[in-house]
């Protein structure tokens, strides 16, 4: 029997598998294999936990700007409350101030008035005096005191006139 290379590749074999069962290569691949199986697991789970942790973060983030939203949605609305309240308050100001001034100014007015009045009193009196004072400068005729007479209501009127006017 002629012993071809073949023989020797399958007897080359079983000696290097009973190698690597002499010296528990298996096992020894399996628990390497085993501890990266763990170590795998290991780094898995403490992914989880950190996706749940991460997960449990935005859910408060999330809650944080919900809470914020309303937060300055009641700001907004205390704001425009305010705002609405100096408005209100600046207009019942502006009011008080123009009603002030209008009783200033029919104050002044009704002053004047009363000045004018006064004015034309006077002038009245000083048109009357001096209308008595020709009457007496002149004779007492009754042709010349009726003259006089008319000529004086005359100038009382054109003089009432100039200070109405």
């Amino acid at each position: 029997m002629t012993i071809d290379a073949t023989f020797w590749v399958a007897i080359s074999f079983f000696i290097f598998v009973l190698l690597l069962l002499y010296f528990k290569i298996p096992s020894k691949v399996k628990n390497i294999l085993d501890e990266n199986i763990n170590k795998i697991k290991i780094q898995v789970e403490e992914s989880e936990k950190l996706k749940e942790e991460a997960k449990n973060k935005l859910a408060e983030h999330e809650k944080k700007i919900v809470g914020s939203k309303s937060e300055i949605q009641k700001m907004i609305r205390e704001a425009n409350e305010l705002a609405e309240k100096n408005i209100i308050k600046s207009n019942e100001i502006f009011h008080q101030q123009m009603d002030i001034k209008k009783k200033n100014t029919e104050e002044k007015i009704k002053q004047l008035k009363n000045q004018a009045i006064k004015d034309v009193k006077n002038a009245s009196v000083n048109i009357a005096f001096e209308s008595i004072e020709k009457l007496m400068l002149n004779s007492l005729d009754k042709s010349k005191l009726d003259k006089i007479y008319n000529q004086s209501i005359e100038e009382t009127k054109l003089a009432l006139q100039k200070k109405s006017s």
